[in-house]
């Protein structure tokens, strides 16, 4: 990555977060933090971060519940726990929910580092540089939508993963209730207006492409094949 890569940490242990996210800035890493898994999903609603950290045990959503519902909203970045829950079977539904990583604590400042650049140099790796989307594509790593002329528009946090997922289900009719799930997160109390009014951005976004994400009428949208 040419910028620094940008870390949302979640953890409501106020002396652990600081202690990390101190550790983090000194290698340069852009931090933000959270003390709990709802602060950490509209975070990540206003801004996608490059990594992810969760502590488990957290109050208002767990970190469990919280990596369930980033990973419904985006399969590719990267997360790793940072939990005191030890026991296998802990490690197994972590990993099994789609983290990246399970870090026990207590752990060194040196093993953190170490895992957390590991991780992105994995997921760096597997990120494709552009995606699919009609004769469009979408580069998830800039954030940016290049049109069949070549032009490149760049994409806020939602519009990006709004356009992975019908980049993902072409032709399949997703009701509005699970596009606000995914990426306004299941705490979010406004209207079904907001989704059409970013449906309606990313139409012009997509330019020729535009007619083809179309309003299925009492059901949802869909991007036409």
């Amino acid at each position: 990555m040419s910028r620094s890569p940008d870390i949302l940490i979640a953890e409501d242990d106020p002396v652990i977060r600081r202690a990390v996210k101190a550790s983090l800035k000194s290698e340069g890493y852009s931090v933000r933090e959270t003390a709990d898994g709802a602060d950490a999903l509209r975070s990540f609603g206003e801004k996608r971060p490059d990594l992810v950290l969760l502590d488990v045990m957290m109050p208002n959503t767990d970190g469990f519940e919280t990596c369930r519902r980033i990973r419904s909203a985006d399969a590719m970045v990267p997360i790793i726990f940072l939990t005191a829950r030890s026991s296998e079977d802990d490690k197994v539904k972590g990993l099994g929910l789609g983290a990246d990583d399970y870090i026990v604590k207590p752990f060194g400042v040196r093993e953190l580092l170490a895992r957390v650049a590991a991780v992105l140099r994995r997921t760096e790796a597997r990120t494709p540089e552009s995606i699919p989307l009609g004769s469009s594509r979408i580069d998830p790593r800039r954030a940016v939508l290049t049109r069949p002329d070549g032009s490149g528009t760049p994409l806020t946090a939602r519009e990006l993963r709004l356009l992975l997922i019908f980049a993902a289900r072409p032709g399949e009719v997703i009701s509005r209730d699970e596009l606000l799930n995914m990426c306004w997160g299941i705490e979010y109390l406004g209207t079904t207006r907001t989704l059409d009014q970013h449906i309606f951005v990313l139409r012009k976004k997509l330019a020729q492409d535009g007619s083809r994400l179309v309003s299925v009428r009492s059901l949802g949208y869909r991007f036409q094949l």
